[in-house]
């Protein structure tokens, strides 16, 4: 069974930078597509950045573009999203997921960690 545990969530100024970790267990990452998702209080789970299992290949919403940075490493069987130039509207519980393909929607995940706080304030 997959398990993934996400961390280096914390509080951060507007502009600075934070780089998260999804750590799995259980099994290797190599067969999974990635997804980082978000959710704000009073808001809906967003996807944020996600990255494909064959070919590497990366997406990002378009809050996230110029400004995040989705990786993998299967020898460390983690992925990582780096944040920068981060701002208040960031502030969230972030959420790693594993599924079958990358892809912004949260339904075509089936494994999720417990999520990371990351909160930009001054």
């Amino acid at each position: 069974q997959l398990q993934l545990v996400e961390s280096g969530g914390g509080l951060v100024q507007p502009g600075g930078s934070l780089r998260l970790s999804c750590a799995a267990s259980g099994t290797t990452l190599d067969y999974y597509a990635i997804g980082w998702f978000r959710q704000a209080p009073g808001k809906e789970r967003e996807g944020v950045s996600s990255i494909n299992v064959n070919d590497g290949s990366t997406y990002y919403a378009d809050s996230a573009k110029g400004r995040f940075t989705i990786s993998r490493d299967n020898a460390r069987n983690t992925v990582y999203l780096q944040m920068n130039s981060l701002k208040p509207e960031d502030t969230a519980v972030y959420y790693c997921a594993a599924g079958v393909a990358a892809s912004m929607l949260a339904r075509w995940y089936a494994y999720w960690g417990q999520g990371t706080q990351v909160t930009v304030s001054s």
